[in-house]
């Protein structure tokens, strides 16, 4: 792959040089007609998230080869869903339609049990995608939009056991595209329309390529970027809901400081040399609520370091020298 695309380079080098940068761009909801524009002014005119626009392009673009880490800090998850439910309607409603009346239009021999057995098979790989895409809009996606509101959605398992369920579904769809292929390729009848069948089997082959592409940006891109979202909407459902446990008493400030009796508990050990782990594990509490406790500590004190912490110990008497490995 090339370098990626940035917001500073012309929208229209994009479809230039991939045309499958036009579904991209019309999933975004973004018109055409933009002469030399920049993707910066492109996606800004139409209220398009610019580095969600680039991490799809990229990604889609990049292929096998794209690196996730390299796309996904800045990606907008709301943004990229609204990408993904534009992309099931084209499929849903536009292309396996599309497909179909081309697939009814040639294959115009009546009394022929295999075009209508051909017909069957697509129906059900049609009704397939149409499930797994249904399932995903009315699970998936709710699921989503909960976190995007700051909400712990309430799910035994949470995303992870969602996005095992449409990854198999991907599976099921790609092996359902390939014997559909295999089946038009060695069995469709001979009196059929050849060339407009020939046609119809292209249209079969670049949505495969379209819908691989697509839930590979769902099982990486997207999964990925809801997975960081739902561990920041639990880590503060955790500590919100571990501090609301802690005695009244022990969450006073106490002293010049400001420091709580936990947070206290906390630098002693971190200047005992525990790791965040052990600390969560000698005191009883998640290792969440200490990374919390140690981020108040730091506001509080203005020292950024265990040494710093030590010293700080030591002055207010909080351990001896003597406790210290030095």
């Amino acid at each position: 792959m090339t370098d990626k695309y940035r917001a500073s380079d012309p929208m229209s080098d994009l479809i230039s040089d991939d045309y499958r940068m036009l579904q991209v761009i019309s999933r975004f909801g973004m018109a055409f007609g933009f002469g030399d524009a920049t993707i910066q002014k492109v996606c800004e005119e139409c209220g398009v998230d610019v580095p969600t626009f680039l991490a799809v392009v990229n990604f889609v673009r990049g292929g096998q080869h794209v690196k996730v880490s390299e796309l996904i800090d800045d990606v907008d998850v709301a943004a990229l869903m609204q990408y993904l439910k534009r992309s099931h309607s084209y499929f849903v409603d536009f292309r396996l339609p599309a497909i179909k009346r081309k697939l009814l239009e040639a294959m115009t021999v009546s009394n022929n049990q295999i075009a209508v057995l051909i017909l069957k098979f697509y129906d059900e790989y049609a009704a397939e995608i149409s499930r797994h895409m249904d399932y995903e809009n009315h699970h998936v996606h709710p699921y989503v939009e909960q976190l995007l509101q700051g909400k712990l959605p309430t799910s035994e398992h949470g995303f992870h056991a969602l996005c095992h369920r449409h990854q198999d579904n991907h599976g099921s769809i790609e092996r359902s595209a390939s014997e559909l292929k295999n089946i038009i390729i060695k069995y469709y009848p001979a009196e059929s329309n050849i060339q407009l069948l020939n046609e119809v089997l292209m249209d079969i082959y670049m949505m495969e390529e379209d819908m691989f592409s697509h839930c590979r940006l769902e099982d990486q891109l997207f999964a990925e970027s809801v997975h960081r979202l739902e561990d920041e909407v639990r880590l503060k459902a955790t500590d919100s809901n571990e501090e609301d446990a802690i005695p009244v008493t022990a969450q006073k400030a106490d002293g010049a400081d400001g420091l709580s009796e936990r947070e206290k508990e906390v630098i002693v050990e971190v200047v005992k040399g525990y790791s965040n782990k052990e600390i969560a594990e000698n005191m009883f509490i998640s290792v969440n609520t200490v990374m919390t406790h140690r981020r108040n500590i730091t506001k509080k004190l203005n020292i950024h370091s265990p040494a710093g912490l030590t010293i700080y110990a030591i002055v207010n008497g909080l351990v001896r020298l003597e406790d210290i490995k030095l």
